[in-house]
């Protein structure tokens, strides 16, 4: 098994290992409809074996950040297959990263009267909103009548991405948001079946992951998870709770035959990382490079050696749509522009050149 080589995740066919992470970019138009813009930067990175979208809001009380685009209306829908379409046209395989902001929100962004959280809590600091900078505002903690209601907005949304052509979807399980905030300690105060102990702060995780499954196929769901990534205010600081929440999450996962599990770790080597793989009996891919980029020779080793079934990679694919041929080739990598990571231009997402460029420019 190396790198290159060519993989299938339940109904997902991979034409290599390297996947394409999950990246917000916030260049939907306001009505949170992918643009013009946004499905070439899509179809220019169908070389990766896999794309996993930008997180993808299943409900206007999940939008986190202006510029995010949403996957319920049916202008939303009719976007999202433009993109998914010319995935497919140039080869490639591409999942919806289906992401609840949780408390990581604000009124002005969503919309909505709320903002809601597993627990009454604000997430630290600040957010940008159209108006200015504001404080992340205290959330609604969701009630037990609440919970199935937004596990179904999941799951619509996943039916929406299926239905939009998607070849499957990820529930967002990581960073600081609504199921990560679930399973803290921290930003998860709860004392009912939904709080309190490991195995009931996975509940929530656990719970809409198999929803989706149920509802589009457990060979096209995977879920991101980042155990330990300590951001947003979900703390994970007790080494002991956390593997107990984790191996929680990973053996109410076992049973679904998922497509794939993702997950975000320093050391994709570290026993709990590798502990959630063998309890969830699924592939596992890994992404190391939240602090720092992701290199060729990392990725190649953790496949090679078997630490991984696929490595997921989000700056150097920001910066060379082509990553997978140049790290084949080992040719020179193009320099991301990280103050051009947000915006609405095409300036710093479509106009990196590709290896074919840069010789005819030659």
């Amino acid at each position: 098994m190396s790198l290159f080589d060519p993989a299938v995740f339940g109904a997902l066919n991979l034409s290599n290992r390297v996947v394409m992470a999950p990246l917000t970019r916030t260049r939907a138009d306001d009505a949170g409809v992918p643009t013009d813009t946004m499905v070439e930067y899509y179809r220019q990175r169908a070389g990766q074996g896999l794309i996993i979208s930008e997180g993808v809001w299943p409900a206007a009380e999940g939008k986190s950040y202006p510029g995010q685009p949403g996957i319920v209306t049916p202008a939303q829908i009719e976007g999202w297959r433009r993109v998914a379409d010319a995935v497919h046209a140039a080869g490639g395989t591409i999942v919806m990263q289906l992401m609840h902001g949780g408390r990581v929100s604000h009124p002005l962004i969503s919309g909505e009267d709320r903002i809601v959280g597993p627990s009454a809590l604000a997430a630290p600091g600040q957010t940008r909103t159209p108006e200015g900078k504001a404080d992340l505002p205290v959330a609604h903690a969701l009630t037990l009548d609440e919970i199935p209601v937004v596990i179904e907005q999941f799951v619509q949304a996943a039916r929406n991405a299926i239905a939009a052509g998607f070849d499957g979807v990820e529930v967002h399980g990581a960073n600081g948001y609504l199921v990560h905030e679930f399973l803290s300690p921290v930003s998860n105060v709860r004392d009912d079946s939904y709080g309190g102990s490991p195995e009931n702060r996975a509940r929530f995780a656990v719970e809409v992951t198999r929803a989706v499954a149920a509802a589009v196929g457990a060979e096209r769901t995977g879920i991101r998870l980042s155990p330990q990534h300590n951001i947003q205010g979900v703390l994970e600081e007790d080494d002991a709770d956390a593997r107990a929440t984790y191996t929680a999450v990973a053996n109410g996962l076992a049973a679904l035959g998922l497509a794939f599990v993702d997950v975000l770790n320093a050391d994709p080597r570290a026993d709990l990382v590798q502990a959630i793989r063998a309890a969830s009996k699924a592939p596992l891919i890994v992404n190391s490079g939240f602090a720092t980029p992701t290199t060729r020779e990392e990725a190649v080793e953790l496949v090679d050696e078997g630490w991984a079934d696929a490595v997921a990679a989000g700056r150097p694919v920001i910066a060379n749509p082509d990553l997978v041929e140049r790290w084949r080739t080992r040719a020179e990598l193009n320099e991301p522009r990280p103050e051009l990571f947000y915006g609405s231009t095409a300036e710093g997402y479509t106009d990196y050149p590709s290896l074919e460029d840069s010789r005819s420019e030659a």
